[in-house]
């Protein structure tokens, strides 16, 4: 029997993502989110305006999204409750937070260079998308209370690396997805993905059929290491 309920959130299950950004002073920040989903090589992410990592998305338009596996859980949990911003703003400081400068080193993670954006990617992850902003949505500009708070942003992937581990033998462009097991969020909760239980019709489909204009866009993209002439 299903009966009415008032659920505060409503986050049933989504992989977690650590985005890295750009500090205005050179140095990294590295946050966790699980509001996200993809289409092709098109990414949406929902954040809090007052979120450090809203404010570099919007003055740089760069970072990257390091998806850890259940690995790296630790990693991810010892970035809860930290925020880049400061001072906190007064909605993360009645939910516990404090301001953390150096977010790579308090989860133990390794920043490395990029080839495309300024922001660094972690190394531990077992994948990492350098992405550029595409667009800025405001969400619930109808209701007072929120209006301003969040948004949405479209970010375009232009540079995907995969930890070989989780790459399916004899085609370097797939993730085998009996060997990747992505951490999940459900309910503020960690969770990581159980045995497969019934094949999918829609696997019929080969991969290569979704492949979209995006990706020959990003393959012809320069490296931000290269001169702008070359």
């Amino acid at each position: 029997m299903h009966k009415i309920s008032e659920p505060a959130i409503l986050y049933f299950g989504t992989p977690v993502v650590l985005i890295s950004t750009l500090n205005e002073d050179g140095s990294y920040n590295l946050a966790p989110i699980s509001s996200v989903f993809w289409l092709g090589w098109r990414c949406i992410i929902g954040m809090a305006t007052t979120s450090k990592t809203v404010q570099n998305l919007q003055r740089t338009g760069q970072c990257v999204l390091n998806l850890p596996s259940v690995n790296e859980v630790q990693a991810v949990n010892n970035l809860a409750l930290k925020t880049g911003m400061h001072p906190v703003p007064e909605g993360k400081l009645s939910r516990g937070y404090y301001y953390e400068p150096d977010k790579f080193g308090i989860a133990g993670l390794t920043p490395v260079p990029s080839q495309k954006v300024a922001a660094p990617r972690a190394m531990e992850c077992p994948v990492q998308m350098e992405a550029h902003v595409a667009e800025i949505h405001p969400i619930g500009e109808d209701n007072d209370q929120q209006r301003g708070r969040i948004v949405t942003m479209e970010l375009k992937i232009v540079q995907v690396y995969l930890e070989e581990s989780i790459i399916m033998n004899g085609d370097p462009n797939r993730v085998d997805p009996n060997k990747w097991r992505p951490l999940i969020m459900s309910f503020q909760q960690f969770y990581g993905l159980g045995e497969q239980v019934h094949d999918s019709s829609l696997a019929s489909i080969p991969e290569y059929k979704y492949r979209s204009a995006d990706i020959e866009i990003a393959r012809n993209m320069k490296s931000i290491m290269e001169p702008a002439d070359a």
